[in-house]
């Protein structure tokens, strides 16, 4: 982590025909990177068209699905794209949930943090072997490579391989980023607080295992932002970011968080309602001061502020979460905002 300015980042949509106008736009606006999300379609391949019709802009996942995939897939696929893109993708990866990876993907699922832990190693074993030649050996728990034909070797990338950036809730898995990612991809649902005494800590950690410095090491962070130009708006706005913080509030792996702040027991209501269906009555169980302190609250400057004054020195990267629709243009003025306020 560095003690520069906050990189801002905007998303890219996974429908492939957008993709070319949006990431010029995110470029054109001065985003300094742009992701895409594994939801509905596939996170790779619009990262292909963005990287056709951009020049600076850097582009990565957040996240793909590690365990759908193994360490050679994913070895490939971080290649090429860092190849295309000539030194711009970040490969961002997650583990999902076990309903999902068992069901959805039909996959394996055990000791996420470990499985994690050693996929990103034995992906790392994999570039070595095409980036320097030393031989595949990696034998792991979960994963086993050894063999690497020359059919099969790309050779070494003109740009290296691509940065990792790994996506965390808990501390195990927190400490598994610090070991061996090059980043982290802190879940949204979480404090200035939290970040200070729980999630900094942890990467330390896990730093400490691997012997690893901070230096390069990126922490990106999803921001809640409840902005607007007039009294509808705002209220529109904080409706829309009471209802998702309340629906990552139910989940109990989240509690945590809730009870650094003292609001432990709100987690148990949430749940209940959330089994209900009653997902607008659940917003209306935040107040104010929770909503302040997991979104940035107020105009785009104040919003600039608030973002300055918690995260400047803290995360190195972030992108705007609204999950509501904003007011024409109100985006670009927040970024040009925080651009000012937080600026080396």
């Amino acid at each position: 982590m560095t003690a520069g300015r906050i990189r801002i980042d905007g998303g890219i949509p996974s429908t492939l025909a957008e993709v070319p106008r949006v990431a010029k736009r995110r470029e054109e606006a001065g985003y300094d990177g742009g992701w895409t999300a594994e939801t509905n379609h596939d996170p790779f391949l619009p990262l292909v068209l963005a990287a056709e019709h951009t020049e600076r802009l850097e582009l990565g996942t957040a996240i793909a699905v590690a365990f759908a995939r193994n360490p050679m897939t994913l070895a490939n696929l971080g290649y090429d794209l860092q190849a295309y893109s000539q030194g711009r993708f970040l490969l961002g990866l997650g583990s999902q949930i076990k309903s999902h990876i068992e069901k959805r993907f039909s996959m394996p699922w055990s000791k996420p943090a470990a499985r994690m832990r050693e996929l990103i190693l034995a992906m790392r074993a994999v570039w070595e072997c095409w980036e320097d030649g030393t031989p595949l050996r990696f034998e792991g728990e979960f994963y086993r490579h050894t063999l690497m034909t020359p059919f099969f070797n790309p050779g070494p990338n003109p740009y290296g391989p691509p940065k990792v950036l790994l996506a965390a809730v808990g501390e195990k898995m927190t400490e598994v980023a610090g070991e061996v990612a090059d980043g982290m991809l802190v879940h949204a649902f979480t404090t200035e607080q939290y970040l200070r005494e729980v999630t900094l800590p942890a990467l330390e950690r896990g730093r400490q295992v691997a012997g690893r410095a901070a230096d390069g090491f990126q922490l990106s962070l999803p921001v809640f932002v409840v902005t607007g130009r007039t009294e509808d708006d705002m209220r529109a706005a904080a409706v829309g970011v009471r209802e998702q913080i309340a629906f990552y509030a139910s989940t109990p792996a989240y509690r945590g968080v809730l009870e650094l702040h003292g609001w432990g027991d709100l987690q148990a209501e949430l749940t209940r309602l959330s089994k209900q269906g009653e997902w607008k009555q659940m917003g209306t169980l935040l107040d104010d001061d929770l909503l302040g302190t997991f979104a940035a609250v107020g105009t785009p400057k104040e919003v600039a502020r608030t973002i300055g004054a918690r995260f400047t020195g803290v995360i190195d990267r972030m992108n705007f979460y609204m999950p509501y629709k904003p007011a024409d243009g109100i985006v670009d003025e927040l970024l040009d905002e925080l651009r000012a306020t937080t600026a080396a």
